[in-house]
């Protein structure tokens, strides 16, 4: 990593700025005084590929410290213990977060047979080993049973919370609690490797489920049902809501880029919306549209819109049509498209943003 950067990992500055050298005044050491990193307003999606160990927030502040981003949000949490594709959202883009959260995701994931662990993953504790000897084929029959709407007890290890309390302070003080199955939905459950002999037994599959499934859980259920318990030794998330891992960056990467280039990294605030029919506005329609102004058209009916002007192009925000009625559901500020406008410029030219820009747009 370059040495301009913020520290590593959970000590990232999370106010933005950068340590420098100590001092001493009357043979004291002082503290060492920091140099503040000028914000901008920044607005697009970052994909990125969020490595062990790291919580979603810690990433998220890191790359913000990055992009001297001023605003910034995440689209739903990613364990520490797990790596792939984590969504952020600068700007106008946290305007729509929320669809990354109703969204399906897709996971890869090791499920080591025949240890029980008390956080059904590879850092909690051994609690029970049995031996594996269920045959091929009943791993391919207990997949088919864990496959479609299903119950789930959530984890004591999560954080989920009981009585305005998390469950994993309950298990942190040792204590277990009842829990309410949650419907979720398991729509692929796919067996990519599978090893029944050996030392180390496992499966290695790719589930695609609906929000709020536990994949520990599921893991954890699926070497149950085989009659010999399992664990989580790996798991990896590739694509959620259409965005995918082959398309995400890392910190490293990002951070190894000049500033002109980390801009280029951003998807569009768009990218969020891709499921979502478009239409497009003439300028003075558009104007109205944004004014909160229904406007009426021949569209079909649609619960979800995309909403683009034309002149310039550019994304107005989210809407809904009923009866020929163009309904604004979230809808971006003329400063933000201003500004979206002019880091598009800044990337299509391939120059840097200058804080002279801040204040016009980007």
């Amino acid at each position: 990593m370059s040495t301009a950067g913020p520290p590593k990992g959970a000590n990232a500055p999370l106010g933005g700025s950068e340590p420098r050298a100590a001092g001493k005044r009357g043979g004291q050491v002082l503290a060492a005084p920091r140099t503040r990193v000028q914000r901008r307003p920044v607005h697009g999606v970052l994909l990125l590929d969020k490595p062990l160990g790291l919580s979603s927030s810690q990433a998220l502040q890191k790359a913000k410290w990055l992009l001297r981003a001023e605003k910034a949000g995440h689209t739903g949490t990613l364990d520490p213990l797990a790596s792939g594709v984590l969504p952020l959202c600068f700007g106008a883009a946290t305007k729509f977060s929320q669809l990354q959260l109703e969204a399906d995701k897709t996971y890869e994931t090791i499920v080591r047979l025949g240890v029980n662990t008390s956080t059904a993953d590879a850092e909690g504790d051994v609690v029970q080993q049995r031996p594996v000897r269920c045959t091929a084929g009943q791993v391919v029959q207990v997949l088919d049973d864990f496959t479609g709407p299903i119950a789930q007890v959530p984890p004591m290890h999560s954080a989920l919370k009981k009585d305005g309390k998390a469950l994993y302070e309950y298990a942190r003080d040792g204590e277990t609690v009842e829990r309410t199955p949650r419907q979720v939905v398991i729509h692929d459950l796919e067996l990519l490797d599978m090893q029944l002999d050996g030392e180390a037994p496992q499966l290695h599959l790719r589930v695609r489920c609906s929000k709020g499934t536990y994949i520990r859980t599921l893991g954890e259920d699926i070497g149950n049902a085989l009659g010999c318990g399992g664990h989580l030794t790996m798991l990896r998330r590739v694509e959620t809501g259409g965005l995918h891992v082959r398309d995400a960056i890392t910190l490293e990467q990002l951070e190894a880029l000049d500033e002109t280039a980390r801009l280029q990294a951003l998807q569009p605030v768009q990218s969020l919306l891709h499921a979502y029919p478009r239409i497009t506005l003439a300028a003075e329609e558009a104007g109205r549209f944004l004014s909160g102004l229904r406007r009426r058209g021949t569209w079909l009916d649609a619960e979800h819109v995309a909403v683009f002007g034309d002149q310039p192009h550019a994304l107005l925000g989210t809407a809904h049509v009923k009866a020929g009625e163009l309904i604004a559901n979230r809808l971006l500020t003329p400063l933000e498209i201003a500004q979206t406008l002019e880091q598009n410029q800044c990337k299509a030219l391939q120059t840097p943003c200058t804080s002279s820009q801040q204040g016009k747009g980007i």
